[in-house]
């Protein structure tokens, strides 16, 4: 930490996974964190160690789907140095048709959760002063190597850090002008509560400590994209690039013979 330009980090995601890692990381005297979370025990859980690493901890229990709540919790900070929007949620795996309701809750919470944190972070930041980096702040997006895979067996997930990896980089262009530096965070496989779920080979897979200590080395570096690990980053760039059709028959999500196809089904022309 102590080599690091920043000291007042927001974490959101922070009762868990990658967000604790990234809690725990970050934590050493003189840092003050703001971690959020959905369960009082499990944030708790993560505050004491930090505190315990001379970190100063408040902890807030938020769902970054409100909006008017997220922004509400950046305004109260009396200094915003790096924010890491890592609350994240999925479905899961499978060739069957995603149920509309769980579409829904991964994007608002993927994409608009995302954007209810960093939007006004990033509104914060351009008023701040300069730190000692000469930056007034970062952001730290926490997409997914999935983002790269329009995956039939995970479309919502795929499509929704697609959306975050996209905006943070394209944003980074404007606001780096403004004195604030976002990056988008590409892991891939790290053991967390979310891919304890999954039941395929998981390659090259990452503790959340070792995720964490990449994304963070990678910030202070200025890196833009902080994609890893580099070889299941490329072949998910490989895999991006093969043609739908092919994507959906390795997912086994063509449909079996016989079946409608796209055009036949009825109302459809």
């Amino acid at each position: 930490m102590t080599a690091h330009p920043w000291r007042h980090i927001a974490i959101t995601g922070a009762s868990s996974g990658l967000g604790r890692a990234l809690a725990l990381a970050s934590a050493a005297p003189g840092a003050c964190l703001y971690l959020t979370g959905r369960d009082a025990a499990r944030l708790d859980a993560t505050a004491a160690p930090c505190r315990a690493a001379g970190a100063t901890v408040a902890t807030t229990l938020l769902d970054v789907r409100d909006a008017p709540a997220s922004a509400a919790w950046i305004a109260a900070m009396p200094r915003l140095d790096l924010l890491l929007a890592n609350a994240g949620i999925s479905g899961g795996t499978g060739t069957a048709s995603e149920p509309a309701d769980q579409v829904r809750a991964i994007f608002d919470t993927n994409l608009l959760g995302v954007l209810n944190t960093a939007l006004p972070a990033l509104d914060r930041m351009q008023q701040q002063t300069p730190g000692p980096d000469g930056l007034r702040g970062r952001i730290g997006v926490v997409s997914s190597l999935a983002a790269f895979v329009a995956s039939p067996s995970a479309p919502a997930y795929a499509a929704s850090k697609a959306a975050v990896q996209r905006w943070a980089e394209a944003t980074d262009a404007s606001s780096r002008h403004h004195g604030v530096r976002l990056h988008a965070v590409c892991p891939g496989f790290v053991r967390t509560p979310m891919t304890d779920a999954n039941r395929f080979p998981m390659p090259f897979m990452l503790s959340p400590e070792q995720a964490a200590e990449r994304i963070l080395r990678g910030i202070a570096a200025g890196r833009l994209r902080i994609a890893f690990p580099r070889r299941t980053y490329w072949l998910s760039r490989l895999a991006g690039a093969l043609p739908p059709q092919v994507l959906a028959w390795g997912a086994g999500a063509v449909p079996a013979k016989g079946a409608l196809a796209k055009g036949t089904g009825p109302g459809q022309e």
